[in-house]
């Protein structure tokens, strides 16, 4: 797979240590897969990366036994996903908001505070993609990190998870799925079996989704840009589908339909033009934008959160918000911008 995230270095080998870096050319290669695979199955970023972190730790560690029976991607593959199978049994299902009930059919309804111990889903940055790729991989590689999907995988109990990814995202066979995780071929096409009729109950609809990169995305991803930063109330509503969706990562209100998105984001969010500066990205394999809103006692613009978005090439229909100025950091970004040059 072909999503590309830099995370921290495996331990430098001892002084002496005769396969060094024969371990480093042979695995490093295969670090950003192995990010996205764990994202996968946690959905955290955090916890993806200690998990990979941790993978090559063990792999480097093992690598004077490691005889080459299977391939060395397969071989952490098999290590990394069994550190997520361990993972999981200290850690909860993470959430978006429409996981834990109806929307609100107010526009005004106060945003109700989080639940107490929820965990909830992290974006995941995700490039266009290198020239040479090959254009379908790199499409596969984005449809598997959607928020959709990824926030569906959280139903599946963690074996049929692993299960599920390994055989319908990665394409490894049943019976290498099975040495992975230990299971009989019966028992890794039973347990696929049972995962995708899961998922298929709890999918939301169809993916219409345009691919980041495509003008028809780009365009949307623009309009819906400068829209906030105009605060353009008539824009934005303009932009949604008769039946999106505006999410909050965080909390527990969200909304359904442009009848009640639309106020809700004109009212109690878009606040006055220039309040917010916004910056294209792409997260999860979907169009993306940074956002920064200016603080009213410093004149700054901050780092404010990520919106993710989901198009049919025309109008939006899902924009998923995480809210949390950290984030930015992980899309290469400042904390806080230049200030505003004076006007004349």
């Amino acid at each position: 797979m072909i999503v590309e995230r830099e995370v921290a270095l495996v331990p430098a080998a001892a002084d002496g240590d005769e396969f060094g870096d024969e371990f480093g050319d042979a695995t490093e290669r295969f670090r950003a897969e192995l990010t996205a695979h764990c994202y996968r199955m946690l959905g955290s970023l955090h916890d993806a990366q200690d998990v990979v972190q941790e993978t090559y730790l063990r792999a480097w560690r093992g690598w004077a036994g490691f005889e080459g029976r299977a391939s060395t991607r397969a071989w952490l593959y098999r290590i990394a996903t069994n550190a997520c199978l361990s993972a999981l049994r200290h850690s909860s299902r993470r959430f978006v908001p429409s996981g834990l009930g109806a929307p609100s059919d107010d526009p005004d309804a106060p945003v109700r505070p989080p639940v107490e111990d929820v965990a909830w889903l992290d974006p995941f940055p995700t490039p266009s993609g290198a020239a040479s790729a090959d254009p379908a991989e790199i499409a596969v590689a984005r449809h598997s990190l959607r928020i959709a999907l990824v926030a569906s995988l959280q139903h599946l109990p963690a074996r049929q998870r692993a299960v599920l990814v390994l055989r319908d995202v990665l394409e490894f066979s049943s019976a290498e799925v099975g040495s992975m995780l230990e299971m009989s071929v019966p028992a890794v096409k039973s347990a696929l079996q049972r995962a995708r009729a899961r998922l298929a109950e709890v999918q939301p609809q169809p993916d219409t989704t345009v691919e980041p990169d495509e003008p028809a995305a780009r365009a949307v991803l623009d309009r819906y840009v400068d829209a906030f930063q105009r605060a353009d109330a008539v824009a934005m509503e303009n932009l949604l589908r008769a039946d999106a969706s505006l999410e909050l990562v965080g909390m527990r209100t969200w909304f359904s339909g442009r009848r009640t998105c639309a106020p809700h984001l004109s009212r109690h969010v878009l606040g006055e033009p220039g309040e917010y500066r916004m910056f294209v990205t792409s997260a999860n394999g979907q169009p993306a934008a940074l956002a920064y809103r200016r603080n009213p006692e410093t004149s700054r613009h901050e780092a404010f959160g990520v919106a993710v978005l989901d198009t049919d090439g025309v109008h939006l229909t899902r924009i998923t918000v995480f809210a949390r100025a950290d984030l930015l950091a992980w899309f290469g970004h400042p904390p806080t911008l230049p200030a505003d040059p004076p006007t004349v």
